[in-house]
């Protein structure tokens, strides 16, 4: 376990910064990048900022189309060991999101606090790779890094390689979250974290069509059979959906584990002061862990 790799509880400002938003945009600084682009959580907003606007170096539209293209080498840390190469996905995305840092935070703090040397941790719809390398800052034995884009994986590989992952113990798996979650539950594998950050809909490997308000119930359940044996047992769920609520989703949560299962809003801190909402993230603890 690396004692010196801790994550900081905020961006650097020089590899992240929201500076402004309002009117159904944001304007953020990653690294070098000036980015104006859609944001549906600041449409009832002003912006407080108007003369920092035509700064930005590149707007993306409501297509997800980037008025230019960024630079080539375009990159951005939290700390040394977690770092991420980005570039303007065509829903307007960047190949991370911000207001993570406070579970991977969270998650590398509960490995740490529980001795994540012997733990195991499954990470579903693990998109570039944050969470896995929080998991792995927690000195996890081994990372199980699940998502049915192929790019997103060879995307969140490149990150880790970038950060000095590259020969950490991650296993890197393009499927279903939920087909995968059902193979290992009859292999018999087990794990002491599962994280998952799902979208709101989306499209399994194979097609396989995901609405979170339909399907994330019993994804949990289905998680919840991998990892109550374990004395530890944690899950993470996180999101950007108005339906199902976060505290119906900590209900869920909770009788699937059958332990306590909490619920908080996921901000993101601008330059002015403000708070720009920013989803959700619900979690379930072991009590013997949690009062650690």
């Amino acid at each position: 376990m690396r004692e010196s790799s801790l994550l900081p509880a905020a961006w650097p400002p020089t590899s992240y910064t929201l500076l402004d938003f309002g009117g159904g945009r944001k304007l953020e600084q990653f690294g070098s990048v000036r980015l104006d682009r859609p944001c549906p959580a600041a449409r009832a907003i002003q912006p407080s900022a108007p003369h920092l606007w035509d700064s930005a170096a590149i707007r993306v539209d409501r297509a997800g189309k980037p008025s230019r293209e960024p630079p080539q080498h375009w990159e951005i840390r939290v700390a040394p060991q977690v770092r991420f190469r980005l570039r303007v996905t065509p829903f307007g995305h960047v190949g991370v999101f911000p207001e993570q840092i406070s579970n991977w935070n969270w998650i590398t703090q509960y490995l740490r606090r529980c001795g994540g040397a012997e733990k195991r941790v499954l990470n579903l719809f693990a998109y570039t790779g944050g969470a896995t390398m929080a998991a792995l800052l927690g000195g996890a034995s081994q990372v199980v890094h699940v998502d049915a884009s192929e790019p997103a994986v060879k995307w969140a590989r490149a990150n880790a390689r970038l950060s000095g992952w590259q020969d950490a113990p991650v296993r890197w798996i393009v499927d279903d979250a939920r087909k995968f979650v059902r193979r290992e539950y009859r292999r018999g594998r087990t794990y002491d974290l599962v994280i998952m950050d799902p979208p709101t809909w989306g499209h399994g490997s194979r097609g396989q069509r995901w609405e979170i308000a339909r399907d994330l119930e019993s994804l949990l359940v289905d998680c919840s059979a991998l990892v109550r044996s374990s004395s530890s047992a944690a899950m993470l769920v996180s999101a950007h959906c108005t339906a199902p609520h976060p505290s119906q989703i900590a209900t869920w949560l909770a009788a699937a584990m059958d332990q306590p299962a909490t619920a908080q809003r996921l901000q993101l801190p601008c330059a002015d002061g403000r708070q720009l909402d920013a989803g959700f993230a619900v979690r379930c603890v072991a009590p013997e862990v949690a009062s650690r």
